[in-house]
């Protein structure tokens, strides 16, 4: 996609022949205030950027699909060793960004979000589960997504880049479920494994002693929500006995993912405002809209080991 707000046309959005670097730089991600209001665009670079100045990045809009098959197991996927956020960690079927400027759009309103309909981020899922899964749009029906909820959570990606790590999320998560057969054709350059799991399953695997590292915001999600929607998975895929669009739930990241460039600690877990946030302060004095700071792509840095720094500004 490009940003119409540009001068750019909207175009469909095409990663043929874009390393992880490209896209880093090309897509552009949906800024956020405290309230999921709209605020502004940036590159996925800038929005992801943990700094002191911006401890915990952009707020920008997410969503995150959780995909069963017929039998009612669940979809993981493990991202690629070449993802430059969280690498390799087991997650929920597909996790990305909505992005501004595509065709079809992938904008959603407080309206679409009050009504359920959401298309924006459901066009979004069906051109990720087709970028990073291989699965066809046709076998994606819209209406079969079913949108439960948002979260906001943060997490500062020290466990691949480092305690002084200067990349992580933070994110209005929207969360949508599907049930549905799919043929899957992974892409390597951003999965490296996927398997059907059932609940039990999930939760063996999801104990320290296996090993297994896992995205921070899947963790959150499955401890908090997941195990009541899967136990009765007719009832939240077709009623909206779990719809709930008025709630913005909120999350700190778990201990292992504290800290970054930027030194963030709890804040959400904590009912803090905007004002516990440098950047989400900087919104709401800026009545609500994104305030023009510096780009730091140029300051980030990738040592042997494939681990990103800040260099100092001189």
């Amino acid at each position: 996609c490009v940003r119409s707000l540009l001068g750019m046309a909207s175009q469909v959005w095409n990663a043929d022949g874009l390393s992880q670097e490209d896209l880093m730089l090309k897509d552009q991600c949906i800024l956020l205030d405290m309230n999921d209001n709209i605020i502004g665009y940036d590159n996925k670079y800038e929005s992801h950027i943990f700094c002191p100045e911006r401890p915990r990045a952009k707020l920008h809009r997410a969503f995150s699909v959780f995909l069963f098959d017929e039998s009612g197991k669940l979809l993981l996927q493990q991202r690629a060793k070449e993802k430059i956020t969280f690498p390799e960690v087991w997650t929920n079927t597909c996790c990305s960004h909505p992005l501004t400027g595509c065709v079809p759009p992938e904008e959603d309103s407080p309206e679409d979000v009050a009504n359920g309909t959401v298309m924006g981020v459901k066009n979004a899922a069906v051109r990720k589960l087709k970028h990073e899964l291989g699965i066809e749009a046709s076998e994606l029906p819209l209406e079969k997504f079913k949108f439960l909820t948002r979260m906001h959570y943060w997490a500062a990606d020290v466990v691949t880049h480092g305690e002084t790590a200067p990349l992580g999320e933070h994110e209005i998560d929207y969360i949508l479920l599907i049930q549905t057969p799919v043929t899957l054709k992974p892409n390597p350059e951003e999965v490296m494994d996927t398997k059907y799991v059932s609940y039990m399953q999930l939760l063996r695997e999801m104990q320290p002693e296996s090993g297994l590292l896992w995205s921070p915001w899947f963790r959150i999600i499955a401890l908090q929500f997941l195990g009541l929607w899967w136990e009765d998975l007719p009832k939240a895929l077709t009623t909206d006995e779990f719809f709930d669009p008025k709630t913005i739930h909120r999350f700190d990241c778990s201990e292992e993912h504290m800290g970054g460039a930027g030194g963030a600690g709890p804040w959400l877990n904590m009912k803090g405002s905007e004002f516990g946030d440098q950047w989400l302060g900087q919104v709401a004095v800026n009545k609500g809209k994104a305030p023009k700071v510096p780009e730091l792509k140029s300051l980030l840095q990738k040592d042997e080991e494939g681990k990103y720094r800040l260099e100092a500004d001189e």
